[in-house]
């Protein structure tokens, strides 16, 4: 069963990249004190994740932290060194990208999917959420990949 609303999110390593290369972060290094948006994603650079759902979150970042959100973080289930390109690309400074690469947070919040009849082996579904200090305060899951709605910035908004 997926993470409700008032869970607690599990702890995982997730790995991020820094000026010194990629470093290993906890679920409490990430989330513990802070308000944070998280946005999930299929994968970097795919059509509806690069096009419609990203850009969203690109354009409305600072009206996002200006309603207290410490941080927007993006996830994953591709390496820390795609992610950095993704955002380079997406030109999303002040977005932090965070790699769950084997895909054990995806799987421990039972948001993963199987992606292996696109060739993309398993993945995160799309969503959004909103995390005070661990606790799911919103959650905004897509009934379909190619469907950034729901878990778009825009709708993410009503939630802060």
């Amino acid at each position: 069963m997926p993470i409700q609303v008032g869970e607690r999110l599990p702890q995982v390593t997730f790995r991020v990249m820094t000026s010194d290369g990629p470093v290993a972060k906890t679920t409490d290094d990430l989330f513990k004190g802070r308000k944070v948006v998280l946005v999930a994603v299929p994968g970097a650079f795919t059509p509806t994740c690069h096009r419609n759902h990203l850009p969203g979150y690109v354009q409305k970042k600072d009206e996002i932290l200006a309603k207290g959100v410490d941080a927007i973080l993006v996830t994953s289930v591709n390496d820390v060194f795609v992610l950095e390109a993704w955002g380079k690309a997406s030109e999303a400074t002040g977005i932090e990208f965070i790699s769950d690469g084997n895909a054990d947070f995806a799987k421990a919040i039972g948001l993963s999917m199987d992606g292996a009849g696109f060739g993309l082996g398993t993945r995160s579904q799309r969503y959004s959420m909103v995390v005070e200090d661990g606790v799911v305060k919103a959650l905004n899951v897509e009934d379909a990949p190619s469907k950034a709605q729901h878990s778009g910035a825009e709708n993410l908004m009503k939630d802060l």
